[in-house]
């Protein structure tokens, strides 16, 4: 099966193709921008998504698939055992930055474990 792709409607060229309603279409494309926001959320307290653990959350992922934010929280869990605050830190953000809800689970977990 051949696939065609479509070219992109700018230019003098998408001027002689468009209908009519091209004025109303790039008022509301140009609406629409004015819209855009960034939907990351506010980073929280110890929430490290700076460049280099994205792209260590990347690799990781990259060498062990799916299963990727269990292998770096079972790394933060090892380096809270070890007493690496700065490893736990690190490994806990490279979980975050894959699983959420898995590294929210894991620091809760660790609170519970300092308490008692």
């Amino acid at each position: 099966m051949t696939i065609h792709f479509a070219p992109a409607t700018t230019g003098s060229v998408a001027a002689r193709r468009a209908p009519a309603c091209q004025p109303i279409a790039r008022a509301l494309a140009s609406r629409a921008m004015e819209r855009v926001a960034n939907d990351n959320g506010p980073l929280t307290k110890g929430q490290a998504l700076g460049d280099q653990v994205l792209r260590a959350a990347l690799r990781h992922f990259a060498q062990h698939g799916l299963g990727a934010a269990k292998a770096a929280c079972a790394e933060a869990e090892a380096a809270m055992l070890a007493g690496d605050k700065q490893a736990y830190d690190w490994w806990l953000g490279i979980t975050r930055t894959l699983d959420r809800r898995l590294a929210d689970e894991a620091e809760q977990a660790h609170v519970r474990a300092t308490l008692t």
